[in-house]
């Protein structure tokens, strides 16, 4: 249950922006020009980031959603487990552990960030702009961590399944029309329901 009488029960992002459609509306944009614009980190490689952050934080429903997300681009959720358990021995591409370390220092323990980390993500052979993508993908998942947990807004398992799907096939843009009702009926039902969220 939300924390927000005017929130309803199975609250989920799409209903926390309508509170500030114009907050709202360029936080989508956002979650468009950071997730699914491509450096050389793909949309697959952010929707791990995403979830492993969420995980980090203990955030059910970002981690549920793009748990699912992840998975629908091809990443086990074995695999976000073992990472939230053991980073360093998880089977993930070795090019990306510096990135998932770096995600890591960022969400734990900010302060903590050094030029030790960041060169090791240039090491292993990333650029500026990759690394900048990252830290934006990171940035936003504590962000959007602490907007749900803010609004106690926890999700269940068939709004993940469902949400994690539509990200990965129709991507953030048509979220935009979710703030605006006449146009929401035009979705897919995946991103139209009143479970549905980002």
């Amino acid at each position: 249950m939300a924390f927000f009488t005017s929130l309803p029960e199975e609250a989920g992002v799409r209903h926390i922006l309508k509170l500030n459609p114009a907050a709202g509306r360029a936080l989508i944009e956002f979650h468009s020009a950071v997730l699914r614009v491509d450096s050389r980190l793909t949309a697959r490689e952010k929707e791990l980031i995403a979830a492993y952050v969420s995980g980090l934080n203990a955030c059910q429903y970002c981690y549920g959603v793009h748990a699912q997300a992840a998975s629908a681009f091809g990443v086990p959720e074995s695999l976000l487990q073992a990472l939230l358990t053991d980073l360093d021995n998880a089977a993930v591409d070795p090019k990306l552990k510096p990135i998932l370390a770096y995600a890591r220092v960022l969400t734990l323990t900010p302060v903590k960030a050094t030029q030790r980390h960041v060169d090791a993500v240039f090491a292993a052979g990333w650029t500026e702009r990759d690394l900048h993508d990252a830290v934006l993908t990171v940035c936003l998942f504590n962000f959007m961590n602490r907007l749900l947990e803010g609004h106690g807004v926890k999700g269940s398992p068939g709004v993940f399944a469902e949400r994690g799907q539509a990200l990965h096939d129709h991507g953030y843009a048509p979220l935009l029309s979710m703030l605006t009702e006449p146009a929401a009926s035009q979705l897919p039902r995946a991103l139209s329901g009143n479970e549905s969220s980002a």
